[in-house]
């Protein structure tokens, strides 16, 4: 690696967004440009240069991202936001006829793998575990499938097939103690009645919905990376603590069953680049799938302290720079996250 790569990581303001910045950093020819459409991203007060992009829902998203990569002479496009894939994706050659590579898989496997009941469904028909599930698209179908996944006597879990970041995820368990939920946990609405739920739907239209069965038991994030459809590294993290769905507590566990099952997912999706994947041991102690997120997964920086740079791995992958063979991971590193200051002069955000 010894001419400079230029690179622009979007999302600059994700939870992990500063993370895989400061990894990037950590290699000399790396020359980063931070973006996200918030002006105040977290990203944007590392010390390197920020420009604010359109969000991905806005029409000129991907002009305004192919126009800036062309002004900053940007090799590689690093996403970090979920609903910023598929726009990437669909217009990949737009920017690979300018040069530029986007690190996101092509549309196909990734309407797939972003939408929770496709890729639940798509697992089923592959012969895969996978967990229980029913789709609903009403509240009638909500409350039928919640009753045949065993509500109320078992705990289900609803969420709707197309989100991130654990926006519309709950778990309806009527066994639940109120008055612990009350007193002794920080205030969430992970868990609820089914008959707190129904009557927030009347009168909306309501997204597509998984209703799938309650996994119990220990639950692992897997930082992955993928090559035109081939596993290149599985690496899961034991997930001990969570805060608003994302790890803070954990370790860098060789669990041959889950990079095994996670193998085999891996195996039937046609993807690319860095690929995340949580799954969860049901209460047999066999892993199944909650979800897969096409992209790097915030806390996959957790893994430097096992001797891996996943995000530096990916950029070189991207580049044909070959990997270290094998690539040496120290299994058993624990990690925590913790929350950091960044300070700017408010006067001068907007020259």
């Amino acid at each position: 690696m010894d001419h400079p790569i230029n690179v622009l990581i979007t999302g600059a303001g994700a939870p992990g967004g500063p993370g895989i910045l400061q990894a990037l950093r950590s290699a000399a020819n790396i020359k980063l440009l931070a973006a996200d459409a918030d002006p105040l991203a977290a990203g944007r007060f590392l010390g390197e240069p920020f420009i604010q992009i359109p969000p991905a829902n806005d029409p000129s998203f991907v002009d305004a991202v192919l126009q800036q990569c062309i002004k900053h002479q940007i090799q590689i496009v690093f996403p970090l936001v979920t609903k910023e894939l598929l726009p990437l994706a669909m217009a990949k050659e737009k920017f690979k006829v300018q040069g530029i590579q986007v690190l996101v898989s092509d549309s196909k496997p990734l309407e797939i793998a972003n939408n929770k009941a496709r890729l639940l469904e798509h697992i089923k028909q592959a012969g895969i575990p996978c967990p229980a599930f029913q789709v609903a698209r009403s509240a009638e179908e909500l409350k039928s499938a919640c009753e045949s996944l065993g509500y109320p006597q078992q705990p289900v879990v609803m969420k709707p097939a197309s989100a991130n970041g654990s926006r519309g995820i709950r778990i309806l368990d009527n066994h639940k103690n109120r008055f612990e939920l009350l007193f002794n946990e920080k205030p969430n609405g992970l868990f609820r009645r089914l008959e707190e739920i129904l009557p927030l739907l009347n009168g909306n239209e309501i997204p597509e919905l998984v209703v799938m069965e309650f996994l119990p038991g220990d639950e692992y994030s897997v930082d992955t990376l993928m090559k035109n459809g081939e596993v290149q590294l599985i690496i899961p993290r034991k997930r001990i603590k969570l805060s608003a769905g994302i790890s803070i507590k954990g370790i860098i566990e060789k669990n041959e069953a889950v990079i095994e099952y996670c193998r085999c997912i891996l195996s039937s999706l046609d993807l690319n680049g860095p690929i995340g994947i949580q799954v969860k041991a049901d209460r047999t102690g066999a892993f199944k799938l909650l979800e897969i997120n096409p992209r790097i997964q915030g806390t996959s920086v957790a893994a430097l302290g096992a001797g891996v740079n996943l995000p530096l791995l990916a950029v070189q992958q991207a580049m044909g720079i070959p990997l270290p063979h094998p690539i040496h991971i120290k299994w058993g590193i624990g990690f925590v996250r913790y929350y950091e200051e960044g300070f700017f002069n408010s006067g001068e955000l907007n020259k």
